[in-house]
Formats: C-alpha cells, structure tokens, sequence
C-alpha cells in the first residue's frame, strides 16, 4: 500500500501489528522470524542496482571516509600530548585546561544539527566539500600561530588540504528517492534511549582522551619514576605515546569484539545490540575505577585496567550506529544522527573535560600543595566516569525494552504501510469487519 496522498481512503494501519513481518531487506534483525539467520546479503551486481555504485566504488568511498574520519580525531586529541606543558607554560589549572578541550569540541557541535538539516534535503556530497574545506583552512590557519601561543595544528595541516580534493573526486552522491511516510515523527523511546547511552560512552572517552595522559604522568611522580614538571622544563613523557597506543588498538579491538558478538547473538535474540552495548558499558566502568584506583601502586596494572576498560567500552560504537540506522525511517537519519552528535558532545565529550577539571581544582583547594594533591584531586575527579558509565549501560538497558517496536514501525514506514496522522488529518475510525479502520470524516457525512 503506498504512503502517498493518492492512497485509497480505507487504511488498516490498526491491523499490521497482527502478523508477521517479513524481514526487510537491508534492515538488520527480521521481525518475521527473530530465530532465522541474517538476511542474505546483495551480491555486487545487486548491490550496484539498490545503490546505483559498483563495489570497487563502494569500498573507495568507504576508504576515503575513514581516513577522513581518522583525521578527525588525530585534529581532535592533538591537546591532549602535549597537556602538561600547557599547563605549565601558561600556569593555568585543570579547569581551564579542560575548558580548552571543551571549547574546541564544542565547534563539532555548533553546525551539526544544521548539516543535519541540509543532509536531508540537499546533495551531500556538496555539503562535506564544503565543510571540510572550511576546517582545512582553519586548521591551516592555526599553523602560523606564533609557538608561545601553543599552536599545535601544525602537526596535522599538511594532511589536511588533500582530503576536499579526494571526497570530490570519489564520492558520489546516491539518486534521490521518494519513501513513504516523510512526513512522520523523528524517532521513539529506542532511539533517545541509545542516544543518552552513547552520550555516557562520548563522556567517559572525552575525559579519558584529555586527562588520562596527564593522570599517568602525575601517578609516576607520584610513585617516584619520573621527576615532576617544574618551571622552564619539558612536560614530555611516554604515558601519552601509550596511552594513544592503548587507545588506538582497543578501539579497533573493542569494535570488531562488540560487532562479532552482537552478529551471533542477533541470530536468537532481537535484542542483542543495545544488550551488548549495555554489557560492554556496564563491563566497562569496575575495571576503569581499578585503574584508578591502582594507580598509587602499580602503573602496569592501571595500564591493564585501562586496556581492558577501554576495549569494552569501544564495543558501542559501531553497534550504536546500527541501531539508528534501522529504527529511524530513511528521510529524517540525518538530522537523527545530528541531533545524536549534539546530545553526545553537549553532555559528553564536550563538557566532561572541563567538568573534571573543575572538580579536580575544587579538591586541590581544600587540600595542602603538593604533587599528591595534584594527583588524588585528578584521581578522585576521574572516578565520575565509572559512574556515568553505568548510568549509560541503564540506558541501553532501556533500549533493550523498546528497540523492537521501533524498529517494527520504521520498517512499515519504509514499505509504506504505515502512516502516522498529522495536525491536520482529519480521518477518524470507524468498525469495519470487526476491525478498526481509519476513513477520512467526509467519506461519513453523506
């Protein structure tokens, strides 16, 4: 049956939920049948019919938007290796460095709920050329800043500059396409849920991204293998090489883990991928609380703890995803995913920097100067994470209960059969068949 307004006035929109759904292709988790394996994957020929791209072109475009993406963050935790001599240069206290990681995060949020707009109704393939070129030349402007003024985009501009250049030539925008049901609500309970829950997980990545280099750093001091940072002298170490070592392999260990896992699970339960987010979230919080914890006494096992911590908590982010992907409708991803970036940084990576450093300095105040102080109110100050953690694995919890009716109601938007009334529909139900039907008010006043 088809969404659009020359569909016949009768609609048994009341009666869908009654049978089975056959799978939707493309959309993960059939509903028909939550016991049977995945739906079969598109060979490349099918594949370039849906999509209207080969797989050589596909996987180009896959490939330069990682590299894109990794670029992004290289750009996003420059700070955080070279933190402590910040500090030390300018004097400053963990609040304001925090504060310069959340005014620098606080840029990806600004525009996204309006690229998220324009994602949904304009060429996409403009709209990132735009704004990479944009940032390229804002990371390239920040190079000719004077070095006692801590430029460090340096680093990373001359990379910068080849990406507009490549996403033009490679990517190529997908043919516009009319599905049913544009006019419907943007998303339900599964999709804020697992939004807050991935907020937490952006939180305690924010925080661990900054400080953990510096809490590393301040835990050697304190165990007597590394002289402290004093005036005129290098801040520099090797906690930030392996911190970003640790980061990087359990990132790519974490995701692959979370995306297996889930895949086998999916195959019996529908609810696998916010329970495995959950899982991992929940898993994650004791052991980065033991690597604080442990850091007085032995730096190797806060390294093992926070290995173990951060795999677990990386186990979210492609599952996270996947879940937007399939119980929000096609037409409104873009500004979901937008309004997901927002709520992510606002209350995530963006605010928990300063947020520790403020409550890092609040504790250094009540106590005597020294560099036990510095590193117990930055010790204390980290353990919110764990917390914040499991309140996240509550939300995905929570996206466990919901997430299959959600996806049920996207996928009959999608074929067109379902349509939610708007402010101004003016169709009421009336019995037919011993069924309720929805018939506009002026098919009854005869």
């Amino acid at each position: 049956m088809s969404g659009s307004d020359t569909a016949p006035f009768l609609s048994q929109a009341d009666d869908t939920d009654d049978r089975p759904l056959p799978g939707t292709p493309g959309l993960p988790g059939s509903l028909g049948n939550s016991k049977s394996e995945d739906p079969e994957v598109p060979d490349g020929e099918g594949l370039q019919r849906i999509t209207g791209l080969s797989a050589g072109r596909s996987a180009l475009i896959v490939a330069v938007l990682c590299y894109i993406n990794l670029l992004n963050y290289m750009d996003r935790f420059t700070v955080a290796g070279v933190l402590p001599d910040i500090e030390q240069f300018f004097d400053i206290g963990d609040s304001s460095s925090g504060l310069i990681q959340t005014v620098f995060i606080s840029s990806y949020m600004v525009l996204a709920p309006v690229f998220g707009y324009l994602g949904d109704r304009y060429n996409r393939k403009y709209l990132m050329c735009g704004g990479i070129a944009f940032w390229s030349l804002v990371t390239l402007g920040s190079s000719f800043i004077p070095r006692e003024t801590s430029g460090a985009g340096c680093s990373v501009c001359s990379t910068l500059l080849s990406r507009w250049a490549v996403v033009w030539v490679t990517l190529q925008a997908p043919k516009s396409r009319m599905w049913p049901g544009t006019g419907t609500g943007l998303c339900g309970p599964s999709f804020i849920l697992s939004s807050l829950g991935f907020t937490a997980v952006a939180f305690v990545t924010g925080s661990l991204a900054l400080w953990a280099p510096a809490f590393l750093l301040r835990s050697r001091v304190v165990l007597g293998e590394t002289p402290p940072c004093l005036p005129g002298d290098s801040c520099s170490s090797s906690d930030s090489l392996i911190f970003g070592l640790i980061t990087c392999l359990t990132g790519v260990l974490g995701v692959g883990l979370g995306v297996e896992i889930s895949r086998r699970l999916r195959r019996s339960n529908p609810r696998a991928d916010p329970l495995v987010c959950a899982a991992g979230l929940l898993g994650s919080a004791p052991f980065l609380f033991l690597s604080l914890a442990c850091a007085r006494g032995s730096i190797v096992a806060t390294y093992i703890f926070i290995f173990i911590g951060e795999t677990l908590l990386s186990m979210n982010w492609a599952i996270v995803a996947d879940i937007l992907l399939y119980v929000v409708i096609p037409t409104r991803r873009s500004t979901a995913e937008a309004f997901q970036i927002v709520l992510s940084h606002l209350l995530g990576d963006a605010g928990s920097p300063y947020l520790i450093g403020l409550i890092s300095d609040r504790l250094r105040r009540s106590w005597p100067p020294s560099f036990l102080s510095e590193f117990r109110a930055l010790q204390f100050s980290l353990m919110l994470c764990a917390f914040i953690g499991a309140l996240g694995g509550a939300a995905f919890l929570g996206t466990a209960i919901f997430i299959e009716g959600d996806r049920r109601r996207a996928q009959l938007h999608v074929q067109g059969l379902l349509r939610e009334a708007g402010p101004t529909d003016d169709r009421i139900v009336v019995p037919q068949r011993g069924r309720s039907t929805r018939v506009p008010v002026s098919s009854v006043l005869i």
